[in-house]
């Protein structure tokens, strides 16, 4: 009997919170076997469910106590403030917790956060536009070991709270502040200083930052691979420069936008960052094929592009992108939108690229369904997306769902 228990208990710690909840209602032995908190040390119940409210969360922690390593509740509009504070004191080993768009709660989730979850290496609060500097001191208090912290479109938070969080998290290797559009230089050097780790860093539309505050950035933080800035309009090829000095195993790159940034500045990026795999260059509207021309030579390992609104590019630049290392069998996705002197020739430049799975032509006027029909005899898995296709999506499915399903009656 027990050889039969302990087999049961190993069949269910590989099951998902929804078939767990299924065989929790075969029997009652089946009921306490699947409902051991053993079982639930990752939850997310965004799959399933986004209607839950406090109390499904409290149960859960009790249930999981300890145990309870990794939760996602992104997107549970009823889960509040005092819902989190008991599971922050049931569940003190917990590592991982998404609260994205959990807009009800405030700096008092992050105070029970502090006081009772020393653990917690991953945080995410996008969108929970209540936190303000309150939050990010409280964390760097009682959760040194903070790893990954997303705040973004959390509009309050200024260069006081990030200065009180970097000061006391030194491991912090993600760091995500798009839309957090009161930091300024100010907070990018407290960053620079403090975050030696830091690997991936989004500023999308902090559009205060200047070159002053990023080229700390680069300078202190030499293990970033992932930077966006796209949207901060005020940067220009100082960054790519400073990029290309002190950052040279860079990845991603975003730019967007970014209309200052010139081929002189791509130039520097492209010469000694050799490991770029995506860029989004998308209204960097003074490249021309020179860029091109410098990633095709020096980016071998580039898969994803986005030239969008990049009006100079012509079907030359393509060329030398087809014929280059990283056409062969690394480039997946090529966005050229509103690239005027695109044509047909453009395409067929690109037939070689045996990995590309997706072209964006949106108002390229030059290119024509025979130029694209003669690019999907060489690649036939290929997505196009063109002005005279317009992708429609499919209609919706009707019908009401259940204000609950059953894991969160069980629970």
């Amino acid at each position: 009997h027990t050889q039969r228990q302990n087999g049961l208990t190993k069949i269910f710690s590989f099951l998902d919170v929804v078939t767990l909840c299924r065989c929790a209602q075969v029997s009652r032995s089946w009921n306490v076997l699947a409902l051991d908190g053993s079982n639930w040390q990752r939850i997310d119940l965004f799959d399933f469910q986004r209607d839950i409210e406090g109390r499904v969360v409290e149960n859960i922690s009790k249930r999981c106590g300890g145990f309870l390593r990794k939760l996602s509740l992104r997107g549970c509009l009823g889960v509040g403030d005092s819902a989190l504070r008991t599971f922050s004191q049931n569940c003190r080993n917990i590592e991982l917790l998404s609260l994205n768009g959990c807009t009800k709660i405030t700096d008092s989730t992050c105070n029970s956060l502090s006081k009772f979850c020393p653990k917690l290496k991953h945080l995410d609060l996008a969108s929970c536009t209540s936190i303000t500097n309150l939050s990010l001191k409280a964390l760097s208090e009682g959760c040194p070991l903070l790893e990954q912290l997303n705040i973004s479109w959390c509009d309050q938070v200024t260069k006081d709270g990030v200065q009180a969080l970097v000061r006391c998290c030194p491991g912090l290797k993600g760091l995500f502040l798009k839309g957090c559009t009161q930091l300024e230089d100010e907070a990018l050097k407290h960053i620079g200083a403090h975050c030696p780790e830091l690997v991936t860093l989004n500023l999308q539309t902090c559009s205060q930052i200047t070159d002053e505050g990023l080229i700390t950035i680069c300078r202190g933080c030499h293990h970033l691979r992932s930077l966006c800035v796209s949207g901060c309009a005020n940067i220009t090829d100082a960054i790519l420069h400073a990029l290309g000095q002190n950052c040279p195993r860079i990845r991603i790159l975003e730019v967007a936008r970014c209309s200052q940034l010139t081929d002189v500045g791509f130039t520097t990026l492209a010469r000694n960052c050799h490991e770029l795999e995506k860029m989004d260059l998308e209204e960097c509207v003074q490249i021309t094929d020179g860029t091109l021309i410098q990633l095709s030579i020096h980016c071998p390992r580039l898969q994803v592009l986005s030239l969008s609104h990049c009006e100079l590019i012509t079907d030359d630049g393509i060329r030398h992108l087809g014929s280059g290392p990283c056409a062969h069998d690394r480039l997946e996705v090529i966005e050229l939108d509103n690239c005027p002197l695109i044509t047909d020739a453009s395409l067929e430049h690109l037939k070689s690229c045996h990995s590309l799975d997706r072209i964006e032509l949106y108002d390229c006027q030059q290119i024509t369904r025979a130029g694209i029909k003669r690019l999907r005899t060489h690649l036939p898995n290929i997505k196009v997306h063109a002005y005279f296709a317009p992708v429609t999506p499919p209609p919706s499915v009707g019908g009401s769902r259940q204000r609950f399903c059953r894991c969160c009656i069980l629970l």
